[in-house]
């Protein structure tokens, strides 16, 4: 069988690394709101593979994960005067509603980052540790200048990325690349205690934590929509390989858009 492999870009053979046993994670949705049928579309698709997979006779261990915290989710809370818990359970019974209405097989997890804190904690220790992550007042950062392979998902260059960023100027980080894998807290936003001070984990160290938790630190498929392979998907290679020293998914696979009349479904 072969699949079409982002990170060689190129079909490969699938060979998983304990047959018939087969690991598979794929993100889910942040849950601050209905999903649309163009995030249905990627659902929809990971739920063929994984079927496909067991009609060939793998046993499929699937993981979707539920984004449960990040700004999108504190932003909408705040404008409905309403917890965030509150807010993320409505949408989460709406998600799993709505994946039987597609009929798709339920997943046999699917972890919220707020139930992973300390995994996540975890592994910016590790990181922090080998030098890789710094600590700045409570705001803890990845140095992307010291991972060697930077880019190797998405084919982008650290050197284009720097000259053509967009990103806002963080005087706190070394370089505009760095991303957050701890936040400081802001006042009145939902946190946690850690060894920084009181905050919450950045979105992409979150699907690295329960990625080896419930799979371990390498994967055979990685999966999510084409939006997700830079940066989320790169930084979460980054940020993974650079704790555990292995290779995090040996394949990844991703969902084109739902296109209608040329244009990107989108909210």
């Amino acid at each position: 069988m072969l699949v079409y492999n982002t990170l060689t870009n190129k079909k490969e053979e699938f060979k998983p690394i304990n047959p018939p046993n087969v690991t598979m994670y794929v993100c889910g949705p942040t849950i601050y709101d209905y999903f649309h049928i163009g995030n249905g579309r990627t659902f929809v698709m990971s739920d063929i593979i994984r079927r496909y997979l067991i009609y060939k006779g793998y046993n499929v261990k699937f993981v979707m994960n539920l984004t449960d915290i990040d700004d999108k989710i504190i932003r909408k809370a705040n404008e409905e005067s309403i917890s965030t818990n509150e807010l993320t359970s409505r949408y989460e019974a709406a998600f799993m509603q709505d994946i039987k209405k597609f009929k798709m097989k339920a997943a046999d997890f699917y972890p919220k980052a707020t139930k992973h804190i300390n995994e996540i904690a975890n592994i910016i220790e590790k990181l922090e540790n080998k030098g890789i992550a710094y600590n700045v007042d409570g705001n803890v950062f990845y140095d992307v200048g010291k991972f060697k392979n930077y880019g190797k998902l998405s084919g982008k260059k650290t050197d284009q990325l720097e000259s053509g960023s967009r990103i806002d100027i963080n005087e706190e980080k070394k370089n505009p690349l760095d991303f957050s894998v701890w936040k400081k807290s802001k006042e009145g936003e939902p946190f946690w205690k850690s060894k920084w001070g009181n905050g919450r984990p950045g979105w992409h160290i979150e699907c690295s934590a329960m990625s080896m938790k419930y799979l371990g630190e390498t994967i055979d498929i990685h999966a999510g929509g084409n939006d997700l392979i830079f940066p989320h998907h790169e930084n979460e290679i980054a940020q993974s390989e650079a704790a555990t020293g292995k290779e995090f998914a040996h394949y990844w696979m991703h969902f084109g858009f739902l296109n209608i009349d040329k244009q990107k479904m989108s909210k």
